[in-house]
């Protein structure tokens, strides 16, 4: 059984339905009970961080996500729910996340040497350039494969070792995290066609 976590935010029934596809039960459900539980969780989003972060905290949600990781089981975020696994986010501000991944979250073009020409959000297909050749999720995905991304921001964690895969969007960012078993994107993995399945297929086979 695949949960993917309903925090109001995100399209949930696409990534759902993308995961039936595969010939996979997916449930989606914002009760604590089942999201601590969950053999495997999903965590996507669309949005702003601000509002998902207060929405997890007021469904309460944030603690069992937290243990879910701990314990090493399977997890996958997608898009935001990447971005929520950082410390904290300068979206609109200064917010907290769930402070899994060391780092920030921080706007395209908000340092020197962004080109003018490119248009924010980053939002279309681009590649994914692998940094490690251990990561599960990637298995029989070639490298330099692409995916669609829609994003403004982008995540910037403190430690390279977690980092699977970059993309360069006028700079090159970390699109793609693993450590364990806990796994995020920032593409839309169900949004990416035949190779955004084989990434979640391997995301069930883990």
């Amino acid at each position: 059984m695949i949960t993917i976590v309903d925090y109001g935010m995100g399209n949930l029934r696409s990534v759902q339905k993308a995961f039936e596809r595969l010939g996979h039960e997916a449930r989606i459900s914002s009760q604590p009970e089942e999201i601590a539980s969950a053999q495997r969780l999903v965590l996507p989003g669309v949005g702003a961080f601000r509002d998902a972060i207060a929405e997890l905290t007021r469904l309460e949600l944030v603690d069992p996500i937290r243990e879910h990781i701990d314990a090493d089981r399977p997890f996958l975020g997608i898009c935001l729910g990447l971005q929520l696994l950082l410390d904290r986010s300068h979206e609109d501000g200064r917010w907290d996340g769930l402070g899994v991944v060391p780092g920030e979250v921080v706007r395209f073009g908000s340092t020197d040497g962004f080109p003018d020409e490119l248009k924010i959000p980053h939002m279309g297909w681009n590649t994914l350039d692998p940094v490690r050749d251990d990561c599960p999720l990637l298995a029989e995905i070639p490298a330099g494969s692409s995916f669609y991304f829609v994003h403004s921001y982008y995540v910037a964690p403190t430690d390279p070792d977690c980092v699977v895969g970059r993309t360069d969007y006028g700079l090159p960012f970390a699109s793609m995290i693993g450590s364990g078993r806990t796994f995020a994107t920032q593409f839309h993995p169900e949004k990416s066609q035949r190779i955004g399945l084989k990434l979640l297929a391997n995301f069930t086979a883990l």
